[in-house]
């Protein structure tokens, strides 16, 4: 079906837009196959471009002075007093933006809202807006190498021989969720992988997902071992686990469900690694939330930002009610407890829940950002979650199809990705000098994650981003945030890069609300963003007078040894 086949009025003209803390504005909407185009039309225009994607909900009420429906109007007169009715569109955004469109008219003001809600029906992959998106000053190509595992092992090379490429999941064989290209152990043969891949949910077979270079130690992750009932093994399984411990060597299994999750798990034929199989392995359990009870913490959480009641009480009652930091506090406990097995008792660690794709990588990617110092600069930053998120197979547009405001059932939705960003930010709050990125970008991934005209974040894995040719016919997120114009709008002004292992406080009193991104549409933000201006145009006249100063100083010493020579 084509897109103008969808869209039932085109433009509007008259419609009053309603945002918080900025007077209304009287202008044209315009709706197109991916867009909203909201323009004031006046001296000094005011444009406002909202993509469709980006809508979680359209609530839509009627002012009908008449009384009656329009197809039921007898006469001119009648339909004309039906016409000059005004209706209200209320679009509530994945970003947690709210917009109000008053339309004189209420047949127009239906088919608007009928518009965008049959645009948004609409989930073809290859139909999506970065399948349109064609900028003149990007290069479709850049970007997409952000993260290689050949530049990776080269990286290892410097510190261990014990890997190798693989390419037993060329086409995806034997993963879907795993890239065509592996880093494995070189010890270990591709029948061995293969055999372990069968022994393992979804083919997810234990994978490198950090050296630590300090100790040699390693973070591996996986899916759950489907032993089931009858404790079933698997050879292969326990010797490639084998390998990564000698013989008078410790590790962990970290699993990241409750104890019930597990025996349900068994029951269906999963489970987790039995000690007595896996020797020197010690198993290690803490419980983090998934899936539907995330998504309703989200709405609880969004629901008690816009609480316009200004009562303290009622305020605190409701984000409690929520277990928001309650959920990010266990996420930041496991990734400690999983960076103090590699750092402090130098023991590697494999960490895994059920399919291995939510909870797993929250807690192996946070890992990472505490122990790594190239991980908290913003380039190292991007591999990260190129490797740790997109290449590893979390379902991004499973997760990402609905934000805290829709009102359809939920199904696959969750906040996990939002979750990690979270925690990031709470070590950015708690050591401001040792990231190098700031909370913009972290707020620019979270709405680039939900809808994004990049096609970075599309699809469920690197499966589906093959058989799209996303890579082919899309821009992607990294090209964008690394040009030159936008690159230094991401880089904390108080970057120190710091070579040592952050360790946060998790104390309920040392989390906090992220406000930065929850509260940006409920509260006034103007001097909060004057103050950072402030701060960067000091930072950087600072840089450009050191910048000079060398310069003069070396020119300096250029003219003192031209003199000497002309002297001789």
């Amino acid at each position: 079906m084509e897109f103008s086949e969808l869209i039932k009025v085109s433009k509007v003209d008259d419609v009053v837009l309603y945002r918080p803390f900025v007077a209304p504005v009287k202008g044209t909407l315009c709706i197109s196959s991916h867009h909203l185009l909201f323009s004031s039309g006046t001296e000094g225009t005011m444009e406002l471009w909202l993509l469709i994607r980006n809508i979680d909900a359209v609530e839509k009420s009627i002012l009908n002075l008449g009384g009656y429906q329009l197809s039921k109007a007898k006469s001119s007169q009648e339909a004309g007093r039906l016409m000059a009715s005004s209706g209200t569109i209320t679009l509530k955004c994945k970003d947690f933006k709210i917009l109000q469109l008053d339309i004189t008219g209420m047949e127009e003001c239906l088919n608007i809202a009928s518009s965008i809600e049959a645009l948004l029906s609409q989930n073809s992959l290859d139909m999506m807006y970065p399948f349109f998106f064609r900028p003149t000053y990007m290069n479709m190509l850049e970007g997409w190498d952000q993260y290689s595992p050949e530049r990776e092992l080269a990286m290892l090379a410097d510190h261990t021989d014990a890997f190798r490429i693989s390419y037993i999941n060329k086409d995806f064989a034997v993963c879907f969720s795993y890239p065509s290209v592996l880093i494995v152990p070189k010890s270990i043969d591709d029948e061995v992988l293969k055999k372990s891949a069968k022994f393992r949910q979804g083919g997810r077979f234990p994978y490198l997902s950090y050296y630590h270079k300090k100790n040699g130690k390693m973070i591996f992750r996986s899916s759950q071992p489907l032993i089931g009932p009858n404790v079933r093994r698997c050879k292969e399984d326990e010797g490639l686990l084998g390998t990564i411990v000698g013989s008078d060597e410790r590790a962990y299994v970290l699993d990241t469900r409750s104890s019930q999750s597990i025996q349900q798990a068994k029951v269906m034929g999963g489970g987790t690694e039995s000690t007595s199989n896996y020797r020197n392995w010690k198993r290690l359990q803490k419980a983090l939330e998934r899936g539907r009870i995330l998504q309703e913490s989200l709405i609880k959480l969004v629901e008690a930002c816009n609480d316009q009641s200004h009562n303290m009480d009622r305020w605190l009652s409701k984000l409690e009610n929520s277990k928001w930091l309650s959920h990010v506090q266990s996420i930041l406990n496991a990734a400690c407890m999983v960076a103090q097995c590699v750092e402090r008792e130098e023991a590697s660690v494999l960490v895994h829940g059920s399919e291995g794709t939510d909870t797993t990588l929250q807690v192996t990617s946070l890992a990472q950002v505490i122990l790594d110092p190239d991980c908290r600069t913003l380039m190292g930053f991007q591999s990260l979650i190129e490797r740790e998120w997109l290449q590893a197979g979390h379902p991004f547009q499973a997760r990402c199809t609905r934000s805290a405001y829709s009102h359809a059932k939920l199904k696959q939705e969750a906040p996990t990705f939002l979750l990690f960003l979270d925690c990031c930010w709470q070590l950015m709050r708690q050591f401001p000098c040792s990231l190098e990125f700031n909370e913009q970008f972290l707020i620019t991934l979270f709405e680039q994650a939900y809808a994004s005209s990049f096609g970075t974040f599309l699809a469920n894995n690197e499966k589906e981003r093959f058989n799209n040719n996303v890579k082919e016919k899309t821009h992607s997120l990294w090209s964008w945030i690394n040009s030159q114009s936008e690159h230094k709008r991401y880089i904390n002004p108080f970057y120190s890069r710091n070579l040592f292992t952050i360790w946060p406080s998790i104390q309920p009193q040392s989390l906090q609300l992220w406000q930065g991104l929850f509260f940006r549409w409920n509260s006034l933000t103007q001097h909060k963003n004057e103050v950072w201006n402030a701060i960067n145009n000091i930072i950087n006249c600072e840089f450009w007078h050191s910048h000079k100063d060398k310069e003069r100083h070396d020119l300096h010493l250029s003219l003192n040894t031209t003199e000497e020579q002309l002297s001789k």
